[in-house]
């Protein structure tokens, strides 16, 4: 199983700033208020879609875990080798950028006691480094048994959504990108984070942006995406564990030069020389 994974995560100041970039209709008629849910279905209009969601997580899987099935990859963990300790959950939470500590201390929040909560302060000690140092022998075990409990799954999925497929898509909706555009931010976020350093997701935009602009500032969507990934693929290139970059070429580029921005079934790809279909 090849797992290429991401670098440490902050991504707070991006969420804010997809908010604070997004476009408001000035001298807007008022509304009668709508129902909750019918609130929900009409943000709803991109990857956020239940269904569009679905379809990612199965694509982002087909990479991540040589699998288009997602939610069978909760147990999942494993030493991968890439010098960020433990990668394991739906998303690849590591032991060594935060985000499995945040994720471990979430959990912790919502069900103290929990078999993971004892490894929490060597969590702490090994964030940033890809030591097992206070984890072995068990902590392998006591995650697939964690993995049993409803409450850590949708704990996994609460960490997923507030650090990476939320913000994606807050800039996606932001940079005016339909749902293509949304799912090659999310899969961009996935595996580089939102850090300061070179290869992280903003600087990935940033540097696209010298090349060319999103649709919300008058740019071409095609030509914009192109730009993302022809930047993404040059930071894939600056670290050996990412150097394969097929999920770029023969997934993401392929849906893009069909123009299915809207990620529409049936689709087809390739990733690591693997195929796979949804639809």
């Amino acid at each position: 199983m090849f797992t290429p994974r991401r670098t440490t995560t902050a991504v707070g100041a991006l969420l804010g700033a997809a908010l604070l970039t997004a476009p408001v209709a000035a001298h807007a008629t008022a509304a009668p208020p709508a129902a909750p849910g019918a609130l929900a279905a009409a943000a709803a209009t991109g990857l956020d879609d239940p269904a569009k969601k679905d379809i990612a997580m199965r694509i982002v899987s087909s990479a991540e875990n040589s699998s288009l099935d997602w939610k069978a990859q909760y147990k999942y963990i494993e030493d991968i080798g890439d010098g960020r300790g433990y990668t394991a959950g739906i998303i690849g939470f590591c032991s060594g950028t935060g985000d499995m500590l945040d994720l471990v201390e979430y959990y912790t929040k919502v069900k103290p006691g929990n078999v993971l909560a004892k490894y929490l302060p060597a969590l702490r000690k090994v964030d940033g480094s890809d030591s097992h140092a206070g984890l072995d022998p068990n902590f392998t075990r006591d995650w697939a048994k964690a993995a049993q409990d409803a409450e850590f799954r949708k704990a996994q999925d609460h960490e997923r959504d507030r650090v990476y497929f939320n913000p994606a898509v807050g800039q996606g909706k932001s940079d005016g990108v339909g749902t293509l555009g949304q799912f090659i931010y999310y899969d961009a976020i996935v595996m580089h984070g939102d850090g300061g350093d070179s290869t992280s997701f903003r600087n990935i935009r940033k540097r696209a942006l010298a090349k060319a602009k999103p649709p919300a500032q008058g740019g071409n969507e095609t030509a914009w995406l192109n730009a993302f990934l022809d930047a993404r693929v040059w930071a894939m290139r600056q670290e050996e564990a990412h150097s394969d970059t097929s999920r770029v070429d023969t997934a993401q580029r392929v849906f893009l030069k069909k123009g299915n921005l809207g990620l529409d079934t049936p689709l087809e790809w390739k990733v690591y020389g693997d195929s796979y279909r949804i639809g």
